[in-house]
């Protein structure tokens, strides 16, 4: 019988993921990876690994007859997600930490806990499914409900841990797993999704950077295309590229964030058509449906989560380094993924720098 370590959140897509691994014939072993300290910021709904969230996973568990476990794992979040998170928005790009801790906890960590359980597989309630090519190869492919999709937030995947992984609810919508979850009996059944990023509950990331790093006199300036002095600003890690709203100036047409100087403390404000790029360059990439891109391929990309794919052109020009070429020009921000699909597989992303 195969055993399934089953990464439990205390919502209700991580519950109906064990179920259906009982249900397929695994030995299932329930598991919570305590990742932020969290504390008084605490929003309820809006943070992760809470004493709360651990409650739920267990009752779950315990009506399923599993074991379950809660996994200390603070300090690696600190140092392989939050860190990085700090570093990446003071060197002035924007970073996405949910890939960083599918990479290096839930897919990293984690697996090889399961591994030192004797567990052969590791189970979670992501909305994507996992198929094995004729070849033998592992691929990603997006999820059934393509509202839920969350093949963008895997792309970092191995072919070793894709054989390793399991996503039962890849080919459920929403709507079925929470019905089946309250025909279960699971009280968490309409329990709400966890929203923004765990460590940031009230989305207020410059705050959050100013008491994490004792950060002051981050006044610095907005500037034009020109250099031109625009207005001041509190410091430029509070803006994103494409930012429109919260600039605090008024123009007789609206300007976007269009890049940032980090060591000039500055922000360039622009119109839309200064912003719009056709062209990205990826770094840090992998590649899952196939092991290069020998020739020029046309496929579709989304440069953010939940933007709608858009079709272009991608080339490897070099071992680690991807270059896109789209047909029409996008925000394009540095710091964020960008994530290739071939239909509904995923063939890759990487960083866009």
């Amino acid at each position: 019988m195969p055993k399934a370590l089953i990464a439990m959140s205390g919502g209700v897509d991580s519950s109906v993921a064990a179920y259906l691994m009982q249900q397929a014939g695994c030995e299932c072993v329930g598991a919570m990876m305590k990742l932020y300290r969290g504390g008084t910021d605490e929003v309820p709904g809006r943070t992760c690994c809470s004493l709360a969230d651990a409650q739920d996973a267990r009752s779950v568990a315990t009506r399923l007859g599993m074991p379950f476990y809660v996994f200390n794992y603070t300090a690696d979040f600190e140092s392989k997600v939050i860190e990085r998170f700090c570093g990446e928005y003071l060197a002035g790009r924007t970073p996405n930490p949910c890939i960083d801790c599918n990479r290096f906890m839930k897919f990293e960590l984690l697996l090889l806990r399961a591994r030192l359980m004797g567990c052969n597989l590791l189970a979670s309630g992501h909305y994507a499914q996992v198929e094995q090519s004729g070849s033998g190869r592992h691929l990603l492919r997006k999820a059934l409900d393509s509202g839920k999709d969350q093949s963008y937030v895997l792309y970092m995947l191995t072919q070793e841990q894709l054989e390793a992984v399991r996503f039962p609810l890849g080919g459920m919508t929403k709507q079925q797993v929470r019905e089946l979850a309250a025909d279960l009996g699971f009280w968490n059944a309409e329990k709400p999704d966890s929203q923004d990023i765990c460590f940031v509950p009230d989305g207020d990331y410059g705050t959050f950077l100013e008491r994490r790093l004792a950060l002051s006199d981050s006044v610095g300036h907005f500037v034009d295309s020109s250099g031109a002095a625009l207005g001041g600003h509190r410091g430029h890690y509070r803006y994103t590229v494409g930012q429109r709203k919260g600039l605090g100036l008024a123009f007789d047409s609206p300007r976007y964030v269009l890049s940032k100087n980090p060591a000039a403390n500055t922000v360039t404000l622009g119109k839309r058509d200064e912003l719009l790029r056709c062209e990205c360059v990826l770094e840090d990439i992998n590649l899952i449906a196939l092991d290069s891109i020998e020739q020029p391929m046309r496929i579709s990309v989304r440069t953010r989560y939940r933007q709608k794919e858009q079709p272009g052109t991608v080339t490897q020009t070099a071992p680690g380094t991807l270059m896109i070429i789209l047909d029409e020009p996008q925000v394009i921000a540095p710091g964020q993924a960008a994530v290739i699909y071939d239909g509904e597989y995923v063939v890759g992303g990487g960083t866009i720098i």
